[in-house]
């Protein structure tokens, strides 16, 4: 059910929808419906117990009408050309509904970090000989005007450090811009920790002002409390929500008197789980989702909710912190049901603008401060928002159709404008 190989198709079909309400021409439609490239390497490890292993990683390029393509990394046992597809396609979308000038790119590597799966987890060598020998392989590809990686799924601070420094030996010089995500002391920027879970506390405000619902004391669940979904509940924890469950890797955790969230991750940081934190329960991932409360924050994988778990729904809104967290068919059911979605183009939006930040600021050598990134942050999302919602209002649509017309729109008159080559 929630198999990585939907993705493209989820993809496509939004890509679809969006294309046809807007009446976009079949010409584009058949160009930005599909991918501009796709690379698959193959290159062997040397790994701690003196054995060579063979790892296969994916690039993949969407659409680079308006700048260099810019998309995630993630290292998981799932990673697959169809997904990467999906990805650099969304990614081309959430550039251009906050109007950056990059186009979407995606890319993984096939293994198991943490040994979910095989039951051994990566060492920290291994890891760095994985990521340098990767970023060997697509260096032809990559850099900062041509594609940016952006660390996603199991990719840390020092491996995006690997990956700069990999690139900028191989250049004979220091280039900070072909990844963002790095630790400030690299080229990093301020808000690097916080971005993802400040815009998914911004566009939430703004949600709640147009369903007028008050966050002094709304309940909320976060599934995946990773990076962005911890910040997401120390903000609207901090904005009056009440947070009543959790979930990551290790498992879900539920209290109805509430969580401080500050606490949670302190727990989970010395413990290395969520289970077991005092005074909450247990419930299963599923359940999760189906908990009762006022406001839904999806931070984890995609596909977390389909056909099959969309009735049982019972947020009165949904916030997409991840990609593709959901099919066409539960949107559909979700909105038949008058449960209101911010779509990821939105609730992802800030993590893309501080990436953008960050590249800026890179390639000036010249940065801003906590203060000036913020402001910025909150200025570019709000906006955003205020777009999306006049463009839904305007031609009678979903959010999520909203979003894509508009992004779709300007990287249809991008590709206009610049012809046809040769």
């Amino acid at each position: 059910m929630k198999t990585t190989t939907m993705l493209w198709n989820v993809a496509s079909q939004q890509f679809t929808r969006a294309a046809e309400a807007m009446n976009l021409e079949d010409r584009l439609r058949v160009l930005l419906g599909n991918v501009k490239r796709e690379l698959t390497v193959t290159f062997p490890v040397k790994m701690s117990n003196g054995r060579t292993q063979v790892f296969t990683g994916y690039r993949a390029h969407h659409n680079m009408s308006m700048g260099p393509a810019r998309g995630g990394l993630r290292y998981h046992p799932d990673v697959n050309p169809d997904q990467m597809r999906a990805f650099a396609m969304i990614n081309t979308w959430r550039a251009a509904v906050v109007s950056v000038p990059f186009g979407g790119a995606a890319g993984g590597i096939v293994c198991d970090p943490r040994g979910q799966r095989t039951g051994r987890a990566l060492t920290e060598r291994e890891l760095e000989n994985i990521s340098r020998r990767f970023t060997t392989e697509v260096d032809f590809i990559i850099g900062p005007q041509s594609d940016i990686l952006v660390p996603e799924v199991n990719i840390t601070p020092e491996i995006v450090a690997w990956i700069m420094d990999t690139y900028s030996m191989h250049h004979g010089r220091t280039i900070t811009g072909v990844v963002t995500g790095k630790p400030l002391a690299i080229g990093g920027s301020a808000l690097r920790d916080e971005a993802g879970g400040l815009g998914v506390k911004l566009v939430v405000e703004q949600a709640a002002r147009l369903k007028e619902l008050s966050l002094e004391g709304a309940t909320v669940v976060i599934q995946g409390f990773g990076n962005t979904g911890s910040n997401a509940a120390a903000f609207l924890h901090e904005a009056g929500c009440k947070i009543i469950a959790v979930s990551d890797v290790t498992g879900a955790i539920v209290a109805q008197g509430g969580l401080d969230p500050l606490q949670v991750e302190r727990y989970r940081l010395l413990n290395r789980t969520l289970l077991g934190y005092p005074g909450t329960d247990e419930l299963t991932e599923a359940e999760l989702l189906e908990l009762p409360c006022d406001i839904l924050v999806l931070a984890g994988l995609e596909n977390q909710i389909d056909a099959s778990n969309a009735p049982r729904i019972r947020a009165k809104m949904i916030a997409e912190a991840a990609n593709l967290p959901m099919t066409l068919d539960a949107d559909d059911i979700l909105r038949e049901r008058d449960i209101f979605v911010i779509p990821d183009l939105l609730a992802n939006a800030a993590s893309l603008m501080l990436s953008y930040f960050e590249w800026v600021q890179d390639l000036q050598s010249f940065f801003w401060t906590e203060e000036e990134t913020r402001e910025r942050l909150r200025r570019v999302v709000v906006e955003a928002f205020d777009n999306v919602v006049h463009t839904s209002q305007r031609h009678e649509v979903d959010l999520r159709t909203a979003a894509l017309m508009l992004a779709i729109g300007r990287v249809a008159e991008a590709t206009r404008l610049r012809g046809i080559y040769p």
